[in-house]
């Protein structure tokens, strides 16, 4: 996995993916593309990562990806996928070793519904210090999302299991995990006093080999986070 610059507007497009391996295109702290970096990192698919510059996208990505988003997939067939629960659906599906997806039917469909709840978060991760840096008052929104945090909470209480999809790590729980690394960096980390069985979860995730291979230090977060505050991100901070 390289550590590349991200490409921009004018940059030439990459060649071929090579055979035996799958590209993905990304951004370093982009949440979104980190889910499929987690799985292709967990199942341990050979892979290439491509970091685009997501302010000024080069022309050549666009015509792969019209809406110019972060993840994609490309095989070495020239096959494109894209968006996030898509991209990892499909490297479940096609790369069977180690699935993270549940056989069941009933389980799978528990996996999307659980993850149309949490869709219904992430707005708050960005609305929250948004609002904070304009001098708004936030509490209000702290409050939904301290409730938020209270169901998930009560989910992992009711299912009598340490991670969303059972006992050990599912699609579920690495589709959720990208939020809750840049908890520290977001100040949302006290949140999660409140919520114990969600504070464990959280600690356990920390200690899987996908996650730890692939996570930012919350300082990393923090000083991406602030350029994307500022309108200005530094896509390449750190490099």
């Amino acid at each position: 996995m390289s550590a590349e610059k991200c490409l921009a507007k004018g940059s030439a497009a990459p060649g071929p993916v090579p055979k035996d391996y799958i590209r993905v295109y990304s951004m370093r702290f982009c949440p979104f593309a980190q889910r499929a970096r987690l799985v292709l990192k967990a199942k341990g698919i050979k892979y290439e990562t491509i970091n685009i510059h997501l302010k000024e996208k080069p022309e050549w990505y666009l015509k792969k990806n019209p809406l110019g988003q972060v993840p994609t997939l490309e095989t070495p067939a020239g096959e494109v996928i894209y968006e996030s629960p898509i991209t990892c659906e499909y490297l479940d599906e096609v790369y069977p070793e180690k699935k993270l997806l549940p056989s069941s039917p009933f389980a799978k469909a528990q996996q999307k519904m659980m993850l149309e709840h949490f869709s219904k978060v992430i707005p708050y991760f960005y609305k929250i210090p948004t609002g904070r840096k304009n001098g708004e008052d936030v509490s209000g929104l702290e409050a939904d999302l301290k409730e938020k945090f209270a169901k998930l909470n009560a989910y992992l209480v009711n299912k009598k299991t340490k991670f969303f999809g059972g006992d050990s790590i599912t699609m579920i729980d690495y589709m959720m995990w990208p939020w809750f690394e840049r908890a520290e960096a977001y100040q949302f980390k006290q949140f999660l006093d409140g919520t114990p069985e969600l504070k464990k979860w959280t600690e356990l995730m920390l200690q899987d080999s996908a996650v730890k291979a692939i996570m930012f230090s919350p300082d990393a977060h923090k000083a991406f986070f602030k350029t994307f505050l500022d309108g200005n991100p530094d896509f390449d901070y750190g490099l």
